[in-house]
């Protein structure tokens, strides 16, 4: 019994989830702590999509300059009340996205906001390298194609790799504070300025 609490407690810190959602998918789960994981992470997505629709029009503007004074950012975060903006998880996610965009220095917040002559010069260059190798044409439509996705998932603050834990995107990490403070969250711009 006492394995079972442990577990629920463990989840809990992990997830920020409800004591009976944690509860509900332990036994989903059969105890399995990587099975409810999976589970919570699957509800939490769900509610995230719920949410999205919902108006976002309170928040706050993060600022982030880094140690070595050269690089500073600003970041609007949004949400839906003031009262979840002024939360100790709101402004925390606030000031790691600031802080993630001064170290991985993104284009864009999302994929299909990045600009389309960006992307056209850099499928000019992706193909004149694959061009270089001599590989069939449909060989390299595919290496173009597939070094596009990866370009773009570097270049969209979402599609990111989360610099404070690499195993997880910067949109995982917003769905993951939409499930924490039960509101739409939404970054909405950022700026980075560096010297």
């Amino acid at each position: 019994m006492a394995s079972a609490i442990e577990k629920i407690k463990q989840l809990r810190e992990e997830t920020a989830a409800g004591m009976m959602d944690v509860k509900r998918a332990l036994d989903e789960s059969d105890g399995d702590l990587e099975g409810a994981r999976r589970v919570l992470k699957e509800r939490g997505q769900t509610i995230a999509a719920k949410k999205s629709s919902r108006a976002a029009n309170e928040g706050l503007i993060e600022s982030y300059v880094h140690f070595n004074g050269r690089i500073g950012v600003l970041i609007e975060v949004n949400c839906e009340t003031d009262f979840v903006a002024r939360t100790p998880e709101f402004k925390e996610f606030a000031r790691n996205v600031a802080l993630h965009v001064a170290s991985s220095d993104p284009l864009t917040v999302a994929p299909e906001d990045i600009p389309e002559d960006a992307m056209a010069d850099e499928r000019s260059m992706f193909e004149k390298q694959a061009a270089e190798m001599g590989k069939p044409e449909n060989v390299t439509a595919k290496i173009v194609d597939g070094r596009m996705k990866k370009w773009i998932s570097e270049r969209a603050l979402l599609t990111q790799e989360y610099v404070k834990d690499p195993d997880k995107t910067v949109g995982e990490l917003l769905q993951d504070t939409i499930q924490k403070v039960g509101e739409n969250v939404v970054i909405r711009r950022f700026v980075r300025y560096s010297l």
